[in-house]
């Protein structure tokens, strides 16, 4: 099988499918794998360690052209859609379920698209969301930290506190893969949190995981009302596979929020 691996054109992409590691393991299956020029720059990856690894640079329409399998990372932009044809594979994040549009267009292409996000094993967990998903729910924390500072418009809070100043309060809706890991960022710079889930035994699980350093709440709108409006972070962490996420905070409660 001949598998392409298109370098990312959509705005602030930096990642790519497949590293030389993935390479190197399908070429030693008998697979041919094409790797468009510059794919793996933003990723610290340079063409000539994927060549090293058994792959060969290839040109955007060389690329799409002969892979029966195009790996990627993030949904197809329309530029990508139009190169996409009849019987050609797409493995992808697609998140189809707030983009009809690009639903339409990949079935009118006629290939066949796979959504990483939506692979399950039969457990139900979802292995190749949850790296990422990891990734998310520590990041969320860093970047919320950032931007409540006085600098981009927040209050200037310190998440951490310092002696004689209160610690900044963060709110994760959520108890999944997001949402732990958020709350092992937040706890371990000092914050305080609490972690709102539907599922009793996901939060159960929360409490043993931090001893209790964490505050669980059964997520309703009741509290989840009261708890965005003492945050000083709101963290949204929730998944349903597949499909949309729920809308939990509403344009009230965000009125209740603190400024900043």
């Amino acid at each position: 099988m001949i598998v392409g691996v298109p370098r990312e054109i959509k705005l602030g992409e930096q990642r790519v499918a497949l590293t030389p590691a993935g390479a190197r393991a399908l070429s030693e299956r008998g697979h041919q794998v094409l790797v468009e020029p510059g794919a793996g720059g933003g990723s610290g990856i340079r063409d000539e360690d994927y060549i090293r690894a058994g792959a060969r640079v290839a040109d955007v329409d060389t690329l799409w052209g002969d892979a029966a399998l195009v790996l990627k990372v993030k949904e197809p932009q329309p530029e990508e859609v139009g190169r996409l044809r009849a019987g050609q594979t797409l493995f992808t994040y697609l998140h189809l379920a707030p983009a009809p549009e690009l639903t339409r267009a990949l079935q009118q292409r006629g290939g066949i698209a796979i959504g990483y996000e939506t692979v399950q094993r039969a457990d139900g967990s979802l292995p190749l969301l949850t790296p990422m998903s990891e990734v998310a729910g520590r990041l969320a924390v860093q970047e919320g930290a950032h931007y409540i500072g006085r600098a981009f418009g927040g209050r200037g809070i310190l998440l951490s506190g310092v002696p004689g100043v209160p610690h900044g309060n963060v709110v994760i809706l959520g108890a999944g893969t997001v949402g732990i890991n958020a709350g092992k960022t937040a706890v371990g710079i000092g914050a305080d949190v609490s972690i709102l889930d539907i599922n009793l035994e996901r939060l159960r699980h929360v409490d043993d995981l931090f001893h209790g350093r964490i505050v669980t709440l059964a997520s309703n709108s009741f509290n989840v009302a009261h708890a965005v409006q003492r945050a000083d972070l709101v963290i949204g962490a929730v998944l349903v596979p597949g499909a949309k996420a729920p809308v939990l905070v509403t344009e009230p409660m965000v009125k209740t929020m603190k400024a900043g």
